[in-house]
């Protein structure tokens, strides 16, 4: 079953209550997203991205994946 845009971003808010939240994406695989937040001050970009894939739930792990791609935008508020 294909996942949703509005599904990825409920994921993320688990983890990322605060966080300015916007997926994009509607053919069920391919997404992007921007997820600006607070907890990323003094974080470098992999530490960021690490953090938004660990909130996916291995949404993304092989193959068989739900979620096949996911362009990802993170960085603290300015």
């Amino acid at each position: 079953m294909p996942i949703t845009a509005q599904e990825i971003e409920l994921l993320i808010r688990e983890s990322f209550p605060n966080a300015k939240v916007r997926v994009e994406g509607d053919d069920g695989a391919h997404f992007s997203a921007e997820v600006i937040d607070e907890s990323f001050r003094g974080q470098n970009r992999v530490q960021q991205q690490r953090a938004v894939m660990k909130a996916l739930k291995g949404k993304m792990d092989g193959p068989q994946g739900e979620l096949h791609a996911l362009g990802l935008t993170t960085k603290a508020p300015d």
